[in-house]
């Protein structure tokens, strides 16, 4: 889990003083990944194969004369020991994986998955359609925010922006409980700011965090 017994509660009672001021049904999520990327084992067991063949061959020219029946074997073994070694860090090491990731498809993955989670969590289905999703997802290092319709025309895409923004340095550097207090707040300030206030309505959608375990 990315929150203890302790952050989580503190979440929890931020998400309700932020409901209570703006009216708004906000749900906090975090996720270890939003997405398994097999091929970023593949692309560091290409490389350390790459690698590993180039020195093989810059050895091969510099001493020739250490050519045997056997340099085949040789020449094969460690390079796809070099290449299984750097897929297993992958494997291991997060900061290590997070170097062969696709910044492009990674982005698309991280909204894709807090689309998805919008839609099972049914935060579409609070009577104004106020629900608010802040996601984040830590080894992408990507924060989402969806709004349901009920927002719409009274905040800009570019002001939901500056919450996102405000999250993502603190979840970068692992700290995502910061993370999600300090978007709760910008959420409080720009919906007040907005003229959204609290309303006497029951508590639609639960206001404990969603953890979904680690990378």
């Amino acid at each position: 889990m990315f929150l203890s017994q302790v952050e989580a509660e503190a979440i929890e009672a931020r998400i309700a003083h932020v409901e209570a001021r703006t009216g708004a049904q906000v749900v906090t999520a975090i996720v270890g990944r939003s997405d398994a990327y097999p091929e970023i084992v593949w692309k560091a067991f290409a490389l350390g194969v790459a690698i590993a063949a180039l020195l093989v061959v810059a050895l091969d020219v510099a001493r020739p004369d250490w050519m045997s029946a056997y340099a085949v074997w040789s020449n094969v073994t460690p390079i796809l020991g070099v290449g299984g070694a750097n897929a297993i860090l992958v494997l291991v090491l997060p900061p290590y994986a997070r170097l062969y990731l696709n910044r492009i498809r990674c982005h698309g993955e991280a909204k894709q998955c807090a689309q998805a989670m919008f839609l099972e969590r049914q935060l579409f289905k609070t009577h104004a359609r106020n629900g608010v999703l802040l996601f984040a997802s830590v080894f992408e290092r990507r924060v989402e925010l969806l709004a349901d319709v009920g927002f719409h025309g009274r905040v800009e895409e570019h002001e939901w922006r500056t919450v996102i923004d405000a999250m993502t340095p603190l979840l970068a550097t692992t700290r995502p409980a910061e993370a999600l207090t300090r978007g709760l707040e910008r959420v409080e300030s720009l919906l007040s700011a907005k003229g959204f206030v609290g309303t006497r309505r029951r508590n639609e959608l639960s206001d404990r965090p969603i953890d979904e375990g680690a990378t």
